[in-house]
């Protein structure tokens, strides 16, 4: 499945090493005009272009200039599907010419090869990160009409492997970069400014559909909201007054908090066993260019998928007239 939301939706495209990645939003309401330069800055933290240590030397090199082809004017939505496209100016398939028959452990391609029979070897292809630029832009638009209604999403790093002070971060990924090693991290967001009433009952609840879209952010491994697994050392007495931004479901209007986990990035050079097309058991090391921890870049990707998915909720519930004043 490619398309996620039902009234505010994107469509996701693109391969990490084909022509270029992009996107199709669709039911995004006419007349609000766009920050251009938002979007750019968007673009600019998922490539790290911020970030001193332990990011993927392609994404600091990728311009990630957006192409629009339809649904603006000047700047201001039409009202019409809104469809972009970003060049994959910086793709080395070549990096990935060696191992093109290996299955790489932990990535997508022993599934896509047995799922479809076929796969793009190159970084991964459809498993790539890299379409994570689309996911930006769209969330980025969403941003902007969730900021109608002053509602806000904002995302950072909280935790890289068991450090949880910032100050220790750069000393960590620089020694696991000389080791050719990985490591993980948490991811925190919270969304302020939340109208009450935004969820569905049952199967629809917000912590489920906003659990459903950031688990499908690549690498993405854990999703939990308020005080989380936490919980299980707590009281009914010191707790039920702690809703964490919903109720049955459904926001309370208090500002809703959630935290995801991302794994280590599988790419590593230090060998690793695996298996090859043939079943055959070889030793592979992934050279290339590659993140260090994940989660550095999550954090504007986390904020995109929440609010494409908040987008949706609130112009479903616009719909039904909760909010049409």
């Amino acid at each position: 499945m490619n398309t996620i939301g039902r009234i505010f939706s994107f469509t996701d495209f693109g391969e990490s090493h084909g022509v270029a990645v992009g996107g199709v939003v669709d039911g995004c309401p006419a007349g609000l005009k766009l920050d251009m330069e938002q979007i750019r800055s968007e673009l600019q933290r998922r490539a790290g272009k911020d970030l001193p240590y332990g990011v993927s030397m392609r994404a600091k090199t990728e311009e990630d200039q957006v192409c629009w082809l339809s649904g603006i004017k000047d700047d201001i939505t039409l009202g019409s599907p809104i469809a972009f496209f970003i060049k994959n100016q910086s793709a080395h398939a070549e990096d990935y010419e060696k191992i093109k028959n290996i299955f790489r452990p932990a990535h997508a391609d022993f599934t896509y090869q047995a799922k479809y029979g076929i796969r793009d070897w190159r970084g991964g292809g459809r498993a790539s990160a890299r379409e994570t630029a689309a996911r930006v832009v769209a969330g980025s638009i969403a941003k902007q009409l969730l900021a109608k209604y002053n509602i806000s999403v904002n995302a950072k790093v909280i935790q890289i492997g068991d450090e949880i002070d910032r100050n220790r971060f750069a000393d960590i990924l620089k020694d696991l970069q000389e080791k050719g090693d990985s490591i993980g991290g948490i991811v925190e967001c919270v969304i302020h400014g939340m109208k009450i009433g935004i969820g569905e009952p049952i199967f629809d609840k917000l912590p489920a559909r906003l659990s459903y879209s950031i688990m499908s952010i690549n690498a993405c491994k854990g999703f939990e909201y308020g005080s989380g697994f936490s919980l299980v050392n707590k009281r009914g007495s010191e707790i039920n007054n702690m809703s964490g931004g919903a109720l049955g479901g459904i926001s309370d209007g208090t500002d809703f908090t959630f935290r995801c986990v991302f794994k280590p990035t599988p790419s590593i050079s230090i060998a690793q066993r695996t298996i090859d097309e043939n079943g055959k058991s070889v030793d592979i090391s992934i050279r290339g260019r590659h993140d260090v921890c994940l989660a550095l870049r999550a954090p504007v990707i986390v904020e995109s998928m929440a609010a494409i998915t908040i987008a949706d909720l609130l112009l479903e519930n616009i719909s039904r007239s909760c909010y049409a004043k």
